[in-house]
């Protein structure tokens, strides 16, 4: 269900409401392959009840304005959001890629996202997982090797004055990431194990009704830290993982420890989409799971 609860145009509610990840005829996405099977089948049980507001689908809509531009590039071995369907043990993996060129030495997979500055600072393990899939699949497509997998990424929220001011700031709005390649070997192993992670996951629901538990990656977990901060100054002089650490260096007078407790950001800020239905997450905010 889309809601409209900040009064956005009419425009823009009609785009949320229009299915724009569509695994197509298949058993599961690429996307749903690297991500937690206890989201995935949590977003299948409560697809009925669960509501997304317009107003978070507005960078999504700036993902869209993005692909329609990709339209107008041309070239004679350049292919554009193909879709690639492989069977894996048994089950249909799909993924949609945004754009290939088959080159004389191998195939270039670029992928397009719209994102913040942020994840070009700070490397994104989602990127590295979901171009490798899509170059285990293209490769077992097409009997042509993967020689480079990239990120073209539109940063939305670059700053000209941050990039005159900090060498390690991306200089341009838009940046062209290098994603590491693993090996054929690699990649096989890594869909093949996803898949029977999620195959058992959903064999365990479909006899026992019983939902799999995130693990600390799947919920971004931030554990708890120690900072010791000088009086007078908003930033801390250096933050620690332990609070021994933390008083050992925080001894002389002008100075104190501030506890900054830990949490699971996916789960607090729901970009998993049913946090609100979640048991695991309910029993973290009781505090009767923390740390599974």
């Amino acid at each position: 269900m889309i809601t409209n609860k900040y009064g956005l145009p009419e425009a823009f509610v009609n785009f949320a409401k229009i299915d724009k990840y569509s695994k197509g005829n298949a058993d599961i996405s690429v996307t749903q392959l690297i991500d937690s099977p206890r989201v995935l089948l949590m977003r299948e049980e409560h697809k009925d009840t669960l509501s997304t507001d317009a107003m978070d689908m507005v960078f999504a809509l700036f993902g869209t304005a993005v692909h329609s531009v990709l339209e107008g590039a041309t070239g004679k071995n350049t292919y554009k959001e193909q879709r690639i369907n492989n069977k894996v043990n048994g089950w249909t993996l799909s993924g949609a890629i945004d754009q290939y060129d088959i080159e004389e030495d191998g195939i270039v997979i670029t992928d397009y996202k719209v994102t913040s500055v942020w994840s070009v600072i700070f490397s994104k393990q989602e990127w590295v997982n979901q171009l490798n899939v899509y170059a285990f699949l293209l490769e077992r497509e097409l009997g042509i090797p993967v020689k480079t997998i990239q990120i073209c990424a539109i940063l939305r929220d670059w700053n000209r004055k941050q990039a005159s001011l900090k060498p390690d700031y991306p200089q341009h709005p838009i940046e062209v990431v290098d994603i590491p390649l693993w090996s054929l070997e690699e990649r096989t192993e890594y869909v093949e194990d996803r898949m029977s992670l999620h195959q058992n996951a959903r064999q365990l629901f479909d006899q026992n009704e019983r939902i799999v538990r995130c693990n600390k990656q799947e919920r971004w977990s931030k554990d708890d830290k120690w900072a010791v901060k000088k009086k007078g100054r908003k930033t801390a002089v250096k933050v620690f993982d332990n609070q021994d650490d933390a008083e050992e260096l925080a001894s002389t007078k002008d100075t104190y420890v501030e506890f900054r407790q830990g949490e699971n950001s996916r789960c607090v800020g729901n970009y998993c989409g049913v946090a609100e239905f979640c048991s695991q997450f309910m029993e973290e905010k009781n505090g009767q799971g923390k740390g599974l």
